[in-house]
């Protein structure tokens, strides 16, 4: 019985994921490799643009649930599958090269206001790329760190960051990222989400994630989802005037964090 109610509730939660206005998969090359893009448009101007990173041996489908809870609030999410094979460093390269080709319109209207979001090994390859001219926030969701490297980016990121994450696991590395918290100096909000497993923080996620993390619950995967819209409200707030320009940097050769 309680089962039959768990496959209920879930069904039910899948049912209610949210579709975007538009979207868009684009064939491009980061850091040499052939990868897909997916573009979800809103049907009104963009309020800013997110960059959803997915997690290690994951695909852009698994962050599609955030992406149109973004497009319909009024945001142009992009989620790219990064080069499979490539480490870390090449991964936030090819990042970094993504967010140049959305700041010059290369995949849809160029934009100046980027939020960057990546979950578990993804949050890491965000953080290394997020000095990049244009980012003005970012969002780990259970992210995981790899030598260290995180924790080194952590002190030299000057924009605004949130940290979203559940209690320590096996798939969040017991929560190695943890000292990210005193290590970012503007840090929005570094909140714990109760009892989350690390699969709950993708949207949707399937059986390879819960297989090796653990069963996912609908209750937290919507908490995470509207706490995520409502750190992008912060980090991307509507302009007091939709006639205010956008403040545009130097653009230097590479935005990609290396300790």
């Amino acid at each position: 019985m309680r089962n039959l109610i768990f496959v209920m509730v879930a069904s039910a939660w899948l049912a209610a994921l949210p579709v975007s206005a538009e979207v868009i998969t684009r064939d491009v090359t980061l850091s040499g490799y052939p990868v897909q893009v997916d573009i979800h448009s809103p049907d009104t101007t963009p309020r800013g643009t997110v960059v959803l990173i997915h997690g290690f041996m994951r695909f852009k489908e698994s962050m599609g649930g955030h992406a149109a809870n973004l497009s319909q609030e009024g945001y142009l999410a992009v989620v790219p599958n990064l080069p499979y094979l490539s480490g870390k460093g090449e991964k936030a390269r090819a990042l970094v090269e993504l967010i140049d080709l959305i700041r010059d319109g290369s995949l849809a209207a160029p934009a100046e206001r980027i939020v960057l979001v990546g979950f578990s090994a993804g949050g890491l390859t965000a953080l290394l790329a997020a000095a990049s001219p244009g980012v003005v926030g970012y969002i780990g969701l259970d992210p995981i760190d790899m030598a260290d490297e995180g924790l080194e980016a952590a002190k030299k990121l000057s924009i605004p960051s949130v940290l979203l994450y559940g209690p320590p696991s096996t798939c969040n590395a017991d929560r190695v990222a943890r000292s990210w918290s005193m290590a970012l100096p503007g840090v929005l909000e570094d909140r714990l989400i109760e009892g989350a497993g690390h699969c709950d923080f993708e949207s949707p996620t399937d059986g390879m994630c819960t297989f090796f993390c653990g069963a996912v619950a609908p209750v937290r995967q919507q908490l995470i989802a509207e706490a995520l819209v409502s750190e992008v409200k912060r980090l991307l707030p509507v302009p007091a005037t939709e006639k205010s320009m956008p403040i545009r940097d130097e653009k230097p050769s590479s935005g990609y964090s290396d300790p």
